[in-house]
């Protein structure tokens, strides 16, 4: 095959609201080199602290990120794309208002024995 037309992207479900439609992926399309997912993060929504076994790269399309690493804080905001190198400890939240929309592409694909979230 030479192309693959997504139309149904695989629902993921996530403590805190946020939603995360997996176009390309481990689930959706058992695409182990790199996973592409459209996210809604809702306001108040936050995650622990991880250090992912892959590069995360963020794009975001509406309202902000709010992203920790190296005791720096970025937002990131509509418009906005962050790489985040694997190996790297961060932490993603959206304290603000409003939700954010973004898309992440994780390279290799995201797999949740790969994030290496710290407990809370």
């Amino acid at each position: 095959m030479t192309y693959i037309h997504q139309t149904n992207p695989i629902a993921i479900p996530v403590p805190g609201g946020k939603t995360i439609d997996e176009h390309f992926g481990i689930p959706s399309t058992g695409e182990p080199s790199m996973s592409v997912a459209h996210m809604i993060a809702p306001p108040g929504w936050g995650e622990p602290f991880q250090t992912p076994s892959f590069d995360e790269y963020t794009l975001m399309v509406r309202g902000e990120k709010q992203i920790e690493i190296d005791g720096k804080i970025i937002i990131l905001k509509a418009g906005e794309s962050l790489k985040v190198e694997k190996g790297t400890r961060v932490r993603y939240s959206n304290p603000f208002s409003v939700d954010a929309e973004y898309w992440s592409i994780c390279h290799p694909a995201f797999s949740i024995d790969q994030v290496n979230r710290e407990d809370v």
